[in-house]
């Protein structure tokens, strides 16, 4: 499985189709069949789906709602639609390393364990960190396989930028989550 690992010069949207044939080659030599990918409003995944074959299984994880705004979705209904008209199931529920924790931290102040584990992931970029916690979400959630190796795609800002090959496990045995390759990153 063992490869060399690209690194981007610049984070963010300008290396998605950059990350998306890495990902498909490596896909493709290692026979992954199941990439989770971070999209807030699903063009990330739309492009994605232009260049996929169609033996592979994607699911879409996007920011709960509220994460912005109370009560506000930035993924639109329409897109979410969409996305499951073609077999995408869309992920929306609470980030793995927020929640209540997130919510003591903005009431009272402090950090809590959840965030210093998500800080300790953003030393090796916030898309690395996204791309480990979207996969534990899709785990918990049923939507892969159990003890299986995926490919999970996150990004800075907006895009795509990095991919890592995970053995996630779910939330309450989140140690045993194995990082098996980086497939990209930015510097």
């Amino acid at each position: 499985m063992l490869s060399s690992i690209k690194y981007f010069k610049y984070p963010g949207s300008v290396n998605t189709t950059s990350t998306f044939k890495l990902v498909l080659e490596f896909s493709r030599k290692n026979k992954i069949k199941h990439l989770v990918v971070a999209s807030t409003t699903g063009k990330t995944v739309l492009q994605l789906l232009r260049m996929i074959p169609k033996d592979l299984s994607i699911i879409c994880v996007t920011h709960h709602a509220g994460f912005t705004q109370p009560g506000m979705r930035e993924m639109s209904s329409a897109a979410e639609r969409r996305l499951n008209a073609i077999g995408i199931p869309v992920l929306r529920t609470t980030h793995l390393f927020a929640g209540v924790d997130r919510a003591l931290r903005l009431k009272f102040g402090g950090i809590s364990p959840a965030e210093i584990v998500a800080h300790t992931y953003r030393t090796l970029g916030e898309g690395f960190k996204v791309a480990v916690e979207i996969a534990v979400m899709t785990l918990d959630a049923g939507l892969i396989p159990y003890g299986k190796d995926i490919i999970s795609i996150g990004g800075t800002g907006s895009g795509a930028d990095t991919a890592i090959v995970i053995r996630p496990a779910h939330s309450h045995h989140f140690f045993d989550t194995k990082i098996k390759q980086i497939i990209c990153k930015p510097v």
